[in-house]
C-alpha cells in the first residue's frame, strides 16, 4: 500500500508539474511579443508563369496567398496541381521568383500599400501615451475614415487586404501600429494586454485623425485587433465617433481562446477547461488584466454600432463557437450583427479563400456609411 501511495504521489506530481507548465506556456501564447521570421518555404521549379513550391501544410491551402522573398513578391492563385512533395500555383500579380528562391508564403499582403496594390501612401506617427506609432494613410473624401487594427503580434500590412475596396469607395484610410510592434512603443511591461490596454492607442489615433478632418469612423480589426476595438467601443469617449464596425476573425472571448489553445497543444477536453483556467490566471498575474472582462458576450460594449462578423469555421485560434456566441448574446441586445461564415480556411483567412465573395460583403457594408449615401 505504502508504494502505491507513493506512485500516486509521484504521478500526482507529475501532473501537477506538467499542469503548471502548461499554463505557463498557454500564457505565454497569449501575452508574449513575438517578431516573426521571413522565410518558410522554397521555389522548386518556374514554368510559363507557374511557380512550384515544397508542399507544407501552408503552400498547399486553397485559395490567394502571397510569396514575398529578398524585397519582391509574386500574388499566388489556387493550386493549378500537385505532385508528390510539390505544390504548383498561378502567378496573379508582381514578380516571378527564380528556382531555389527562399521565401515567405503567408495570407497578408507584403510591404505597404504602395507595395502590394500600387496605392499611394503617406505614414504618419500617431502621438500615444507612450510614444509616437507609425501607421499609413491613404487620402479619400469625406470625413468618414476607415481604421484598421492588426492582431496579435501581427503587423500593419496584415489589414491591406480590404484597401482595394476602401479605395474605390474614396474613403481615407489610416492602418495603424500600437504598442509592442515593430517600430512602435513597447508596453512598460514588453507584455502584450490582449487588448485591454491598447485600445488607448486606437483612441490616440482616432484623435489624431480628428485632427485631420476626420468626424467618423469605420474601424476594422482582425484577431485581437477586434478586441481592441470592442474595448475601445466600451471604454472610450470617442465610441459615439463610429459608424459602423467590421470584424474579421475577432477574438471575442478569452477564456474560450485559451481554451481553443489548450486544445490545439492536444489536452483532453475534460482538463482543456482546467488548465486554459490556470494559464488565464497566470496571464492576470503577470499583466494584471481582468481576464473576464475581455469576454465581449458576457461584458458587451456600452456602443454598439452595426458589426459586420466574418469567421471561418476551421478556425484554430478563436474557435467558432465565439461568434455564434456574440451572435446569440447580441440578439437580445438589439445589437445590428450581420454574421457571414466561410465554410473553408484557417485563421483570418475568409478573404483568402473567397476574395470575391469578401470584398463583395466589404463594399457592401461600407457604402451604407454616410458620405458615401450622403444621408
Amino acid at each position: 500500500m505504502k508504494r502505491i501511495g507513493a506512485v500516486a504521489v509521484g504521478v500526482l506530481v507529475v501532473l501537477v508539474g506538467a499542469t503548471g507548465v502548461g499554463a505557463w506556456v498557454g500564457s505565454d501564447q497569449a501575452v508574449q511579443v513575438v517578431h516573426y521570421g521571413t522565410s518558410n518555404a522554397r521555389v522548386l521549379a518556374v514554368q510559363g508563369g507557374q511557380v512550384t513550391l515544397e508542399q507544407t501544410p501552408e503552400t498547399g491551402k486553397p485559395g490567394t496567398y502571397w510569396f514575398e522573398w529578398s524585397g519582391a513578391y509574386s500574388l499566388l492563385g489556387d493550386v493549378v496541381s500537385r505532385a508528390p512533395g510539390r505544390v504548383t500555383r498561378q502567378v496573379v500579380r508582381g514578380a516571378t521568383p527564380s528556382v531555389r528562391t527562399p521565401g515567405y508564403f503567408g495570407n497578408v499582403p507584403p510591404g505597404d500599400p504602395k507595395v502590394a496594390w500600387g496605392i499611394d501612401y503617406s505614414e504618419i506617427m500617431v502621438r500615444t501615451e507612450l510614444g509616437p506609432a507609425p501607421a499609413w494613410y491613404v487620402p479619400g473624401k469625406g470625413a468618414t475614415w476607415v481604421v484598421a487594427v492588426h492582431g496579435q503580434n501581427g503587423r500593419r500590412k496584415a489589414e491591406l487586404k480590404i484597401l482595394p475596396v476602401v479605395h474605390q469607395l474614396g474613403l481615407p484610410f489610416l492602418d495603424i501600429s500600437y504598442r509592442n510592434d515593430e517600430g512602435a512603443p513597447s508596453s512598460p511591461d514588453g507584455l502584450l494586454h490582449l487588448g485591454d490596454a491598447e485600445w488607448r492607442d486606437l483612441e490616440a489615433a482616432l484623435r489624431q485623425a480628428q485632427t485631420m478632418g476626420a468626424r467618423r469612423f469605420v474601424l476594422y480589426g482582425t484577431s485581437m485587433g477586434g478586441q481592441i476595438i470592442g474595448q475601445l467601443l466600451a471604454r472610450s469617449p470617442l465610441a459615439n465617433t463610429v459608424d459602423r464596425v467590421v470584424m474579421d476573425a475577432p477574438m471575442i472571448d478569452v477564456r474560450m481562446t485559451s481554451e481553443q489553445g489548450a486544445r490545439n497543444f492536444h489536452v483532453p477536453g475534460f482538463v482543456a477547461g482546467f488548465v486554459a483556467g490556470l494559464s488565464d490566471a497566470v496571464v492576470e498575474w503577470r499583466t494584471g488584466v481582468d481576464v473576464d472582462q475581455l469576454s465581449l458576450i458576457r461584458h458587451p460594449p456600452k456602443v454598439r454600432p452595426p458589426l459586420l462578423l466574418i469567421h471561418t469555421v476551421p478556425d484554430t485560434d478563436h474557435p467558432i463557437q465565439e461568434p455564434l456566441d456574440l451572435v446569440a448574446a447580441a440578439a437580445k441586445l438589439g445589437w445590428q450583427i450581420q454574421f457571414e461564415k466561410f465554410d473553408q480556411g484557417e485563421h483570418t483567412e475568409a478573404w483568402n479563400v473567397d476574395r470575391a465573395r469578401y470584398d463583395q460583403l466589404i463594399r457592401g457594408f461600407l457604402s451604407q456609411v454616410r458620405d458615401i449615401t450622403g444621408k
